[in-house]
């Protein structure tokens, strides 16, 4: 296990006129984010059944309450050292609002063949699973605003409390923008270091504890768990709660999402495996796999499935795995790299803005928009 994200740069490389070598990647945070994918893949799987099987629903659940604030927070560790230059918002553009508005497109195309939808673009309305691509996109550029801030984790759980009390508008998923928002001002707060704290005998050995507990709890409660809490989206009156009464659940929720990540993340592997590379290419899964949920929901796929009860659960986890590490390989990542990262047009890049961007946009943009890559959506 390394002890920082990266690798030191050659520092001579620059004085001898060499470009300095990229950074190495932490093996443990692909893992992470191949880890977090597949659950993203298996958990929308897993939708179509949630309301007919509590073995399900509680596997569901435990999956929800943790993996999008895991995404988000390292959203918000790589993305520290963005600071708005020209390279980061060039490469914020292209690896992120670009990959969102294709496939706004695309699956507006599937809808119309699946359900004959009428095909209408609205940018501004997220569809399925790409309200994430906005998400990020606004929480990166406002990561210099956070870091300006005294006690910016206080004033984002504020803002997050505040955003179910009121009436926001869905347009640019800002209710989700806004609620999740603590996690990724956490990220930013937070090194590479203290995740390789949790690699600790005892935190390794409290984590499968954790994660059962979390289990069974969850099966006790399935009949009454609403999962719209876990969406992110939902104000206190859509969600059938006073203030005080959903104040104090989103506090549960935060305090139960965070031991559940640092139970999650403590038994990521630390060394390369045989998926680490994959963690690199996250955003093929994330983007594809819905369109194939979206048409196996149209068709009935999902209520087949129902038939076989609790062996669904499994099966369907098989499937996701599978399908993860499909998406993921060199054949389709060779189809689809033109939409999925495609490059800034040069033509619209200033004359004097030089060609070589800066280091640490190149690198932190890049890891940024891997993570961005898994995401989920209700």
């Amino acid at each position: 296990m390394t002890t920082s994200t990266t690798l030191t740069p050659d520092r001579n490389a620059h004085a001898q006129g060499r470009p300095p070598p990229r950074p190495a990647r932490d093996p443990f945070f692909d893992n992470a984010k191949f880890l977090l994918v597949v659950l993203v893949v298996v958990g929308h799987n897993w939708a179509a059944l949630v309301r007919d099987m509590d073995t399900i629903k509680a596997a569901y659940s435990v999956v929800y309450l943790f993996h999008m604030p895991a995404f988000i927070l390292l959203c918000g560790l790589f993305s520290r050292g963005f600071t708005g230059t020209g390279p980061q918002i060039r490469a914020l553009i292209a690896r992120v609002l670009v990959p969102y508005l294709v496939f706004t497109v695309a699956y507006k195309g599937l809808y119309v063949v699946i359900s004959g939808a009428e095909f209408t673009l609205k940018p501004a309305e997220p569809t399925y699973l790409l309200w994430f691509l906005m998400a990020l996109f606004l929480w990166r550029l406002s990561a210099p605003v956070w870091r300006a801030l005294r006690y910016p984790v206080a004033v984002a759980v504020v803002i997050s409390l505040a955003a179910g009390l009121t009436e926001v508008t869905a347009q640019m998923a800002m209710p989700r923008v806004l609620m999740f928002l603590p996690w990724f001002v956490l990220g930013l707060q937070l090194r590479p270091e203290h995740f390789h704290r949790l690699r600790t005998r005892a935190v390794r050995r409290c984590a499968p504890v954790v994660l059962l507990t979390a289990l069974a709890g969850a099966y006790v409660l399935a009949p009454r768990i609403n999962a719209t809490w876990f969406y992110m989206s939902a104000n206190h009156h859509a969600l059938g709660t006073g203030v005080f009464g959903y104040v104090l659940m989103r506090l549960l929720l935060f305090a139960l999402s965070g031991a559940l990540i640092v139970a999650f993340l403590a038994l990521v592997p630390a060394r390369r495996t045989t998926f680490t590379a994959l963690g690199a290419v996250t955003m093929f899964p994330f983007l594809v796999h819905g369109l194939l949920v979206q048409t196996g929901k149209a068709y009935g796929v999902y209520e087949h499935l129902g038939r076989l009860g609790a062996t669904a659960a499994v099966v369907l986890a098989l499937f996701g795995f599978a399908l993860t590490v499909v998406l993921s390989s060199t054949p389709v990542r060779r189809v689809l790299r033109p939409v999925v990262e495609p490059r800034f047009p040069k033509g619209l890049v200033p004359a004097d803005s030089g060609t070589a961007p800066d280091a640490g946009a190149r690198t932190d943009t890049a890891r940024d928009a891997d993570t961005a890559r898994a995401g989920h959506g209700s």
